[in-house]
Formats: C-alpha cells, sequence, structure tokens
C-alpha cells in the first residue's frame, strides 16, 4: 500500500474528530455557555481524549476562534439550505421569514450568542467575533434580498430587509430562556404580510 493511500484516512480520520470537536463546541456553548465551554468538556462531549482535543486545538483559544468560525460558516450555510427557489408572492415571503426565524431560534445561534456575551468583556474574544459577525450579517442580508428578489433601489425596502433580520434576532433572544415558538410564528406571520407588502 501507498504511503498515500496511508495517510488519506489518517487525514480523514483527523477532519472527522476536528468536525465532532467543532460541533461539541457548539453543543457545549448553546447549553453550558462561555464559563462551562472547557477544552475537557469539549472533549468529552466528542468522544475523544482531552489530548486528541489538544493535537488540534492547543489552548481553549485556538478552540474558540474555530468555534467562531464554525458557528458563522454553518449558520450561512443553514440559511442557504432554507431558502430554495420559490416562485415570488406572499408564500416565497413567508417561507423567507420563515426560515430566518427558525435560524435564529436554532442552537447554532444560542452558541453564537454566548460567545457575544463572553466577547462584551473580553477584548482579545470581541477582537474576533465582531468581524465575523459583521460578515455574517452582510451575508444574511445579501441573501435575504437575493431570495426575496428585493429591489433595495426603492426607498424603505433595504430597511425592511434589515428589520426582517433584526426582528428575527430578537425573537431568537426571547426563545433562549422559554419556548417562545407559537408567539414567534404568529409574530413572523404578521411580518411577512408587511414585508411582501412593503416589496409589492
Amino acid at each position: 500500500m501507498s504511503t498515500e493511500a496511508v495517510r488519506q484516512p489518517q487525514q480523514d480520520r483527523s477532519r472527522a474528530t476536528r468536525q465532532r470537536l467543532l460541533a461539541a463546541a457548539i453543543d457545549c456553548l448553546a447549553e453550558l455557555g462561555w464559563t462551562g465551554s472547557t477544552v475537557s468538556t469539549v472533549a468529552e462531549r466528542a468522544g475523544v481524549s482531552r489530548g486528541a482535543a489538544q493535537h488540534h486545538f492547543p489552548t481553549r483559544e485556538d478552540l474558540v476562534t474555530a468555534a467562531i468560525e464554525y458557528v458563522a460558516e454553518e449558520r450561512l450555510a443553514h440559511l442557504r439550505q432554507g431558502l430554495p427557489d420559490l416562485p415570488p408572492g406572499r408564500d416565497r415571503t413567508e417561507f423567507i421569514v420563515d426560515t430566518i426565524g427558525e435560524m435564529y431560534a436554532s442552537k447554532l445561534f444560542s452558541a453564537a450568542l454566548q460567545l457575544w456575551v463572553a466577547a462584551s468583556s473580553d477584548a482579545q474574544l470581541r477582537e474576533k467575533v465582531v468581524p465575523l459577525e459583521a460578515r455574517v450579517g452582510r451575508e444574511a442580508h445579501r441573501m435575504t434580498v437575493e431570495a426575496l428578489g428585493a429591489d433595495e433601489s426603492r426607498p424603505g425596502v433595504r430597511e425592511a430587509v434589515q428589520a426582517t433580520l433584526d426582528l428575527a434576532r430578537g425573537l431568537g433572544l426571547a426563545n433562549l430562556l422559554t419556548d417562545d415558538a407559537k408567539r414567534r410564528s404568529r409574530v413572523l406571520r404578521q411580518w411577512s404580510i408587511t414585508l411582501d407588502a412593503a416589496l409589492s
């Protein structure tokens, strides 16, 4: 067997271990918060030894930095998957608004929120979180505009799209302490009618 053939399964295992650690970091952040998300806790959740975790992420800072990027990418991927090509009209608008609402009610947003809170009092962490959040915000806005087929050159349209994202984020915050699904669904349904009128 060639050296390359041996190396490939090792690389695959290494990638799989890294992905498990990042997914476990998200779970820990969402469920245990910043202080509870130690390297040991994440390693245990991922089913790997602390040594294996530190091979991939030598420090908690390395793990959290990678988790921040992972959260950002996963949130954008989640949004992309949820915005298929639908015909224009109220059904399309309602689907898109619901999709955005679900993104901000997800575990990924809970994990991101824990990072925001920690970053508010940690300058080093804030330096990493702020640019990534700005990128997620810009990309989420761009994808929403594209999915809605919105013409932002028209007065008020850009603000209506941004209000959709801000509303969903606020509802996601409300969902953090209690299951707010029923109220969120009603609010988003009403907002989709308002948004559809603004876009028409």
